[in-house]
């Protein structure tokens, strides 16, 4: 069985790895022929990196459209962004201090990651709009995840599992030495899902992660009359 994992996960992480980097460089060489930043937009590049960061971190634009989308989802990914930090004790050795101090957030972490992605999921069940455009993918790819967050709340306060060899089995794989995993039901479905998570990503809409960085609408600086916005293709063509 832990070979079959560890097989599983070298392949997850490539299939991640080459589907985001094949995934960025489609978005550096799409051209962007118009200056459309939302208005009102930043008429600086300080300015533009500020909002950027209010974006990232804040979800400034989705606050304005939405306040309950913006409380799940805020909740969601701020949950899911301490689960992660605290997920790195099975990567890192020694561990650094600064991650042994977010220890304790990273459980309230993931009781905030699974309460803002059931509020996201009944929000496609109960609002019109949101239930019209809502697609089958986008329900599955919902339970993948409210399944992986509970399954770890589990582990973490009903079925304990040997975290000890859960991390030899990590840090084994950089060497391609494969350890012993757990026999734990959960530790294994747990697992399972978050590699079929790694090889989905850089195909469906969790895309929106990076994506957000190459939206034109965002990262353009509101200069149309200071500077004029020409797409290389088009200054080639001028020149021709």
């Amino acid at each position: 069985m832990s070979d079959v994992y560890a097989g599983l996960f070298y392949f997850a992480a490539f299939v991640l790895v080459a589907g985001l980097a094949n995934k960025v460089i489609q978005y550096v060489r799409t051209p962007a022929p118009l200056k459309i930043p939302t208005t009102p937009a930043p008429t600086t590049k300080t300015g533009v990196a500020l909002r950027m960061t209010r974006e990232v971190v804040f979800f400034e634009s989705l606050f304005r459209g939405s306040k309950w989308t913006w409380i799940f989802g805020w909740m969601f990914h701020f949950g899911l962004f301490l689960v992660t930090l605290r997920h790195l004790r099975y990567f890192l050795d020694p561990v650094p201090v600064p991650i042994q101090m977010i220890q304790p957030f990273g459980i309230y972490g993931g009781i905030a990651m699974v309460i803002g992605l059931a509020g996201l999921w009944v929000r496609r069940f109960f609002v019109d709009r949101v239930r019209y455009i809502t697609a089958l993918s986008d329900h599955l790819i919902l339970v993948l995840l409210i399944v992986i967050g509970f399954s770890g709340l589990l582990m973490r306060f009903v079925v304990h599992t040997d975290v000890m060899r859960v991390k030899q089995f990590f840090q084994g794989l950089y060497v391609g030495h494969v350890q012993t995993l757990p026999a734990d039901p959960i530790l294994l479905m747990h697992l399972l899902l978050v590699a079929l998570l790694m090889i989905i990503f850089p195909y469906s809409k969790l895309l929106h992660a990076p994506g957000l960085f190459f939206s034109p609408s965002r990262n353009q600086v509101d200069n149309p009359r200071e500077q004029r916005h020409i797409a290389p293709w088009a200054r080639r063509m001028e020149q021709d």
